[in-house]
């Protein structure tokens, strides 16, 4: 399997001097098991999984909050020895045990030398009910999102990866490098992000089976549906998941994603998809100033849904297609906005989950509107999804005129460039360098 960015962050996580117990959070099967588990074996000694689901008998080492006791028990049951410093212990599935959750405050306060992660499918629901009590300040968080394109291209042509952080408006990659990673690009969107279909594919599987393992993905989350603890209605929460991978790029309007439910029980379905990281809202913002939050309108909202390759299938995407046509208008760029805002969350910090935000503008004289918002370096910059000339991008225009902001940033499958026609600087970036996008546009500031 393809090691992970996140692996880097857990390797600072755990030589950190003010280390506190960890919690890995993601949707299903974005790989936290896989990552936690291979991260154990490959710098400890020994790493112990206790997973409350699995091994019911683990539930009550936990009938005290004393770590002492805890790694006494788990040892016994484990047969295996506990040692500060030198054992990982992964508490998996952790969301069935509320008093694994009380006890990390303890690991912290009491035996800090112990490295200790939890993880669980269904933790996010779980940790918003009563009886799960977070232990505020004794632990931190990182977020799993699937794999990024970066992790995906490592993973089939690692030469080709390290080409990535090469990329440089003074030394733009040649035609043919070009080409070569816009290859790579539509693979990745026939494949996905998925942990399991990556697997699949490098255990020589072909594209039927692929697709076989992405329809049993999708049939786990339907299955999931039935197993939240929610006030949300099961049959409208089937409703929203089939449909909101339909609904990308445009904006959310109640009535038209279910016209004969009330937006009070809509808005309960949507925020329980979120919750569990199946669809990540963008939300509306005017951009004056920072945090984007401040000044955020969360009546104005789309969503990006998990991974675009589960997106490809549940709308039922040829493959083929996806070789031979301009991706940028499949699905009227719905498809290509699903995977810039995937990418966007997969590089972001690791220790919060990231809210992505969108600019829009209803003014007499013409609707605009920003596909994305980024901050970097305390500087807001817009991103615009668009295929076609520099010369016509008016929204992005639009924005730079209201806005004080150096240079507007277009994604699109062009090559690397850097434009200061018409009185507008633009930054356009292929799809395939977003995960160099900080970089490249702190090189052209300094550059201005």
């Amino acid at each position: 399997m393809v090691s992970r960015q996140r692996e880097v962050d857990l390797l600072k996580w755990k030589d950190s001097p003010i280390r506190k117990p960890l919690l890995l959070r993601g949707a299903r099967q974005v790989g936290k098991s896989y990552l936690i588990e291979s991260f154990g074996n490959a710098y400890f000694d020994n790493c112990i999984t206790v997973n409350f689901e699995k091994s019911k008998e683990y539930l009550d080492c936990f009938d005290t909050l004393k770590p002492e006791n805890i790694c006494k028990a788990i040892a016994l049951l484990s047969s295996q020895k506990i040692l500060p410093g030198k054992t990982l212990l992964f508490l998996d599935e952790i969301q069935d045990c509320p008093n694994a959750i009380k006890a990390l405050r303890y690991f912290k306060e009491n035996m800090p030398e112990l490295h200790v992660i939890g993880a669980g499918s269904l933790l996010e629901l779980r940790l918003n009910e009563a009886e799960y009590r977070m232990p505020v300040g004794r632990v931190s968080f990182m977020f799993l999102h699937p794999l990024s394109f970066k992790e995906f291209l490592t993973a089939f042509d690692s030469r080709a990866a390290a080409y990535l952080p090469e990329a440089s408006i003074k030394t733009p990659y040649l035609l043919a490098i070009h080409e070569h990673f816009l290859r790579a690009l539509r693979a990745y969107f026939i494949q996905g992000g998925m942990p399991a279909v990556l697997a699949a594919h490098l255990s020589g599987a072909d594209i039927n089976d692929l697709l076989g393992v992405q329809a049993d993905i999708l049939n786990t989350y339907r299955n999931d549906l039935g197993h939240y603890d929610s006030d949300a209605d099961l049959g409208l929460l089937k409703h929203c998941f089939e449909a909101l991978p339909h609904c990308l790029g445009d904006q959310i309007k109640y009535s038209k994603l279910a016209p004969e439910v009330r937006s009070k029980d809509l808005k309960k379905a949507l925020s329980v998809l979120e919750q569990v990281n199946i669809i990540n809202s963008v939300i509306a913002t005017t951009a004056s100033g920072l945090p984007l939050a401040k000044t955020q309108n969360e009546k104005k909202f789309k969503y990006c849904f998990l991974d675009v390759g589960l997106v490809k299938r549940m709308n039922q995407l040829d493959a083929s297609v996806l070789l031979n046509q301009d991706l940028m208008l499949l699905d009227q760029g719905a498809l290509v906005e699903q995977f810039v805002g995937q990418e966007l969350l997969a590089h972001s910090d690791y220790y919060e989950k990231h809210q992505l935000y969108f600019w829009s503008r209803d003014a007499q004289g013409g609707r605009a509107e920003i596909d994305f918002l980024t901050v970097i370096d305390g500087q807001i910059f817009p991103i615009e999804v668009k295929s076609g000339a520099t010369g016509k991008l008016r929204s992005l225009h639009q924005y730079l005129l209201e806005h004080d902001c150096p240079f507007g940033i277009r994604i699109s499958m062009a090559p690397l460039s850097f434009e200061g026609k018409s009185g507008f600087k633009i930054l356009s970036v292929p799809l395939y360098l977003i995960s160099e996008l900080p970089r490249l546009v702190k090189d052209v500031r300094a550059s201005l």
